[in-house]
């Protein structure tokens, strides 16, 4: 299933063994290096250490009530796993980092982004255009096979993707309209 990343913002996270919301997702811990979610940063008032987070491997389900999880247990911090701690600290926001292209013309900055839930990866970034630009289109879809490169300031993109032409080829014993042939001396021979 794919959705909005800004669908998973401030959403609750539920326990089973409460029946209660335990949190709110307060920002999602991207890792730069494969866009790939590995946790969000929650806030609540029953969250004992701060900042914590829940990864999602220990999600159970993404419901209309929220994220649900087994119990308040769940809950990290950031120095609790090596590879989550290393991804905290580069406090990667994919949320407003500016778009250029590969001459490093701005295209504009991220608003949104879709993650596919099977394995949290971003697939597409919706970027808002700069006001001058924003008259012919307000708004881009990038997706990620798109992207070149991603460093502290900005995500590096295609400028034009490579469209493969369509060929055009002859099936023997096939029926020749001699309106759509455009070398009408072939024709009188």
């Amino acid at each position: 299933m794919i959705i909005l990343g800004s669908q998973l913002l401030n959403t609750p996270v539920m326990g089973l063994q409460t029946g209660s919301e335990l949190a709110r997702t307060k920002r999602a811990i991207i890792d730069p290096a494969t866009l790939t979610i590995i946790a969000y940063e929650v806030d609540g008032p029953l969250l004992s250490q701060k900042p914590s987070l829940i990864r999602l491997v220990d999600i159970r389900e993404i419901s209309d009530m929220g994220l649900i999880v087994d119990s308040s247990d769940e809950f990290v911090s950031p120095s609790d796993v090596i590879k989550l701690h290393e991804v905290y600290q580069l406090h990667f926001l994919l949320l407003g980092m500016s778009v250029l292209d590969e001459q490093r013309r701005k295209l504009g900055k991220i608003i949104d982004y879709t993650i596919e839930t099977l394995g949290f990866t971003v697939q597409q970034l919706t970027v808002k255009r700069p006001l001058l630009q924003s008259f012919t289109d307000t708004e881009l879809l990038i997706h990620r096979q798109q992207i070149i490169e991603i460093n502290n300031e900005a995500i590096v993109i295609q400028a034009d993707a490579k469209l493969t032409e369509p060929t055009l080829e002859q099936v023997g014993g096939s029926y020749v309209n001699p309106f759509r042939k455009t070398n009408t001396a072939s024709l009188i021979e």
